[in-house]
């Protein structure tokens, strides 16, 4: 840990002393409230709606709609993303936490920048990026369509551009961990004689493994649900390329409202599960881990 970053104990003194500083009951009812207002408008509301609108027209039309041949390829496709780019996030993710918290190098502010670039630029954007690149006339497009590589318009497109928007979601969090736990452990494994993999394999992975779950959910969360990014390099073939997100807005733009509903509401459910699971293993992440998140 750096030596101008407060402390958890020091954080959690100054936030005591803010805590009782004069907020008044009634103060503290007007923020409540507010709070609770906005996010019954921006996500309970909406949440209802979809679930509500999903049986409007009856169980038949709502089970018909989850088990056409569509909706199950679709369905299928985004299973098969996600477990493409989760893994892969988890391994660049373990790599970059291990590069930037453990070693000195040139261009690391660079490369902690470059990590968050997908929470700055939009996922639209990072589509038509890929489109330049890998497009018929983009830069490696012509030399792939030689080698007869399809990367646009098919599952590879679709999963480079997931991973460039959720690739954050796993190193953040080990990134924060990494940099609070520090490398005594590790150096002290090594003055031992334990080699760098024995290192990793019982020192670094097992203080890190909650935090590689909780991003690995995070990311996979995301990717169930991409839009943007997808939306661009998918070509919105219908059977083939659309995943669950794309399936949803096909369906509503052919005015089959209560078919898109229910494929959405299969969408939310997954959403809440993994809400469930986000808060069950935050209550396993160490109490000086959440204090660095919120530094950050």
């Amino acid at each position: 840990m750096s030596e101008d970053r407060p402390s958890s104990a020091c954080l959690q003194a100054h936030a005591r002393r803010y805590a009782g500083a004069g907020d008044g009951p009634v103060l503290r009812l007007l923020l409540i409230l507010i709070t609770w207002l906005f996010l019954s408008i921006a996500v309970l509301l909406p949440l209802c709606v979809v679930f509500v609108e999903a049986f409007a027209r009856g169980s038949d039309v709502f089970l018909s709609a989850l088990v056409s041949r569509e909706t199950l390829q679709a369905l299928s496709l985004t299973l098969t993303v996600t477990a493409l780019v989760v893994p892969a996030n988890m391994i660049f993710g373990l790599s970059a936490a291990w590069a930037l918290t453990k070693f000195e190098f040139p261009g690391k502010p660079v490369l902690l920048s470059l990590i968050d670039l997908p929470f700055a630029v939009s996922p639209v954007i990072a589509g038509y990026v890929l489109v330049l690149v890998f497009g018929s006339s983009g830069w490696l497009g012509p030399v792939l369509s030689e080698l007869g590589v399809k990367v646009l318009f098919s599952t590879p497109g679709i999963v480079l551009a997931t991973i460039f928007v959720t690739f954050p979601m796993v190193a953040r969090p080990l990134i924060a961990l990494m940099e609070d736990q520090g490398r005594e452990e590790e150096e002290t494994a090594l003055s031992l004689g334990a080699g760098g993999l024995r290192t990793f394999l019982t020192v670094t992975l097992p203080n890190v493994r909650w935090a590689l779950f909780y991003g690995g959910l995070l990311c996979a969360a995301r990717s169930f649900g991409e839009f943007g990014a997808v939306s661009v390099v998918s070509g919105h073939i219908r059977g083939l390329t659309n995943t669950m997100p794309l399936h949803v807005e096909a369906l509503y733009n052919d005015n089959r409202v209560a078919a898109a509903f229910a494929v959405a509401s299969l969408l939310a459910s997954f959403s809440l599960f993994t809400l469930i699971l986000k808060f069950v293993l935050e209550r396993k992440l160490p109490d000086d881990v959440r204090e660095a998140e919120r530094v950050r």
